[in-house]
């Protein structure tokens, strides 16, 4: 990040701000990128043409946004916060870039139009429900930043600390491949840890919608409780999974007779693979809400 460019994006973000008035705040995922290098290569890693759509989340001032506009067809970017929008706005009509649908609005509470790439710098408090939703569209590719914990529990595995709802959701539906590390001396307000670039590629046809559907909401409701066995946290959670109250729950749990489900729920949550957890789900929602 000694690069002369990475400096000219540095001074180029400061300037933005402190002539806007504009103060960062961290515990709203405000951490701006100013690394020019690892910009355009996680822009480089999205393979763009003009017959792109790229959804972009959390803008900031559009250090992605106007190098994306450059490259792609068109750029779906949504930024929350009004007075930063407003900036980017300004700096697109400076920059003469008519390509970009500037949405002021909380991602998470809206529809996205058309994309087929997502490329983010993704605020980190939104991280896991961003994640989930980007799962129920359709898309060629992710290039997606995120804390580098959090990008590692992605790929967890079965029996480790790393294994937990996000990972299991991922499985049947992207492959997860780590691209490149970022520094936290790479952006400003410098965050507490270091962040990973990873690329999503959807799976094809792994698991049906209504299949997903109800792993999803099982899913859910297992890792709620991720210490405790199968049995308990279902019957804790089971609000997630059907409208049955405690005590009908348990009656039809302790009346089920396959001995290969009752093995599985006496297991703890971390200790059975997506796999498991989908024959599970299947399997006891027949049971649960048939």
């Amino acid at each position: 990040m000694n690069s002369e460019s990475s400096q000219s994006l540095s001074k180029t973000t400061k300037g933005i701000l402190n002539k806007y008035g504009i103060k960062l705040n961290k515990n709203l995922g405000q951490n701006y990128l100013i690394d020019k290098n690892k910009r355009d290569q996680i822009i480089n890693f999205g393979n763009l043409t003009k017959d792109d759509v790229v959804l972009e989340i959390g803008t900031g001032i559009g250090t992605l946004t106007i190098e994306l506009a450059k490259k792609a067809g068109k750029v779906i970017a949504i930024e929350q916060d009004t007075k930063i929008a407003n900036i980017l706005s300004e700096r697109l009509e400076e920059e003469k870039i008519d390509n970009v649908e500037l949405i002021n609005d909380d991602a998470l509470n809206i529809d996205f139009p058309k994309f087929n790439k997502i490329i983010s710098n993704l605020p980190y408090q939104i991280s896991s429900p961003i994640t989930f939703k980007f799962l129920n569209y359709d898309f060629d590719l992710a290039v997606l930043m995120y804390q580098k914990e959090f990008a590692r529990r992605m790929n967890g595995q079965v029996n480790t600390k790393d294994y937990s709802r996000l990972s299991a959701m991922l499985y049947f539906k992207c492959d997860v491949e780590k691209l490149t590390d970022v520094s936290s001396e790479s952006f400003i307000p410098k965050p507490q840890i270091d962040s990973t670039v990873v690329k999503l590629t959807p799976k094809e046809n792994k698991i049906s919608k209504d299949d997903f559907k109800v792993y999803s909401n099982y899913t859910k409701a297992l890792f709620q409780h991720r210490n405790k066995k199968i049995r308990n946290a279902l019957i804790d959670s089971r609000h997630v999974v059907c409208d049955l109250d405690k005590k009908e729950m348990k009656n039809k749990i302790n009346s089920i007779e396959n001995d290969e489900i009752n093995e599985y729920l006496k297991k703890r949550v971390t200790a059975i693979s997506p796999e498991e957890i989908l024959f599970l789900s299947k399997e006891l929602n027949l049971i649960l809400n048939g």
